[in-house]
């Protein structure tokens, strides 16, 4: 299986799973900051199946949209576009800026970094 093909089976995966946490979680950790752990895994198997892009650059590239997307949510950003009403749209951009998403995206790419160690490619610089 090329790497593309695997990346493109753990955003599929990602992708299930946030949308059941998203669905049928609401509690004050799985869902806020689990969520936004696997949220940065997600964008980084995305930009890997999708773009190609290696190690660093998926890396970078999924910090950087969550770091965004929080950003976003400091300023209202959903709300000043006039689309608080479309829940996917909420879901996917958030409503409410939290200092600690900060950590947890840390920690999801500090997940990254381990999990690509362990198959082998941190080392690679790829």
């Amino acid at each position: 299986m090329t790497n593309r093909r695997i990346y493109g089976v753990a955003l599929a995966a990602l992708l299930v799973i946030e949308l059941l946490i998203a669905r049928f979680v609401h509690d004050e950790f799985v869902r806020p900051y689990v969520g936004d752990v696997l949220a940065v895994m997600l964008a980084y198997a995305g930009f890997r199946a999708i773009f190609g892009l290696g190690l660093r650059g998926g890396l970078a590239a999924a910090l950087l949209l969550a770091c965004a997307i929080e950003t976003g949510q400091a300023f209202d950003l959903v709300g000043r576009l006039g689309l608080g009403g479309v829940p996917l749209i909420r879901v996917v951009l958030g409503s409410s800026f939290d200092w600690s998403d900060f950590l947890a995206y840390a920690s999801g790419a500090l997940a990254i970094l381990v999990i690509e160690r362990v198959r082998g490619l941190a080392g690679s610089g790829g």
